[in-house]
């Protein structure tokens, strides 16, 4: 999934394996995280609100428009 996290910072969930806080077939928010990316993780906002890495395996990038974008950022 080597793909520039400028471009998309949000991932739709395809595993949730042993992962009590993320639920197949939901946009969730990413985080750059450069050292992450390099050992095959990303970081996510998951359901608890709180960013944590997950295996980039476990999500496929996804583009959005702009106004999507808007309404799925999270903020504290």
């Amino acid at each position: 999934m080597k793909k520039n996290l400028s471009e998309s910072q949000f991932a739709l969930c395809i595993e949730n394996r042993d992962c009590d806080d993320l639920e197949k077939r939901k946009i969730y928010q990413i985080l750059p995280d450069e050292e992450a990316a390099q050992e095959g993780y990303l970081r996510v906002i998951d359901e608890s609100r709180e960013d944590y890495l997950y295996p980039e395996s476990y999500f496929i990038l996804v583009k959005l428009p702009r106004k999507a974008k808007d309404a799925l950022v999270v903020t504290n």
